[in-house]
């Protein structure tokens, strides 16, 4: 497994290593950039961590939609139940984890479901503005990394049952169109 230096993650972003996130997010933010190789082969890291879910039996090659398996992977390793092992690759999946969250009460470091033609979309949110959720997570742009994702195509928002309470980072962030953080929510 790997790690990433903060100068790797991009400035505008890198409030977000010093908020006090949930401990599954700040390891997922240390895969930063892990890519996938498109083509013949496949980036090892994300084998080990199908492996470590239990889907590598079913997912052969990193060419295949790989989105849910960072949630899975980075959760299950915090100790959070996550979808089961014949489940867990469809995005979707995740509607069952943790606790439902009713649409406009999404927040930092939950778990956020989208459709997109051909299937749908699994992520964390890092943030929104009024059109769009940031969203961090894998397979996007063939990598681990952040997006911009329209909020008209939300189909569920999940929160993990807390082992020890809710992290104070949890909440609504506002951010411009830039991804700066908003400092005037008027």
């Amino acid at each position: 497994m790997r790690g990433i230096s903060e100068m790797e993650f991009p400035e505008k972003y890198k409030w977000m290593l010093s908020v006090g996130s949930p401990r599954y997010l700040v390891e997922a933010f240390k895969y930063y950039g892990m890519t996938e190789i498109v083509g013949k082969g496949s980036n090892s890291t994300i084998m080990a961590m199908a492996k470590y879910i239990g889907v590598i039996e079913w997912y052969t090659d990193d060419d295949i939609p790989w989105c849910a398996i960072p949630p899975g992977f980075f959760l299950k390793k915090d100790g959070y139940a996550v979808p089961s092992p014949g489940a867990i690759l469809a995005a979707k999946s995740f509607l069952t984890f943790g606790k439902k969250i009713e649409k406009g009460l999404e927040c930092y470091g939950h778990i956020l479901i989208f459709a997109r033609p051909g299937g749908n979309h699994v992520c964390w949110y890092v943030g929104e503005n009024e059109h769009a959720f940031l969203c961090y997570g894998g397979n996007q742009s063939n990598k681990m990394g952040f997006a911009w994702i329209d909020k008209a195509r939300l189909i569920g928002c999940r929160e993990p049952i807390w082992k020890i309470g809710k992290p104070d980072s949890v909440k609504k962030i506002y951010l411009t169109e830039t991804g700066e953080l908003s400092k005037n929510e008027q």
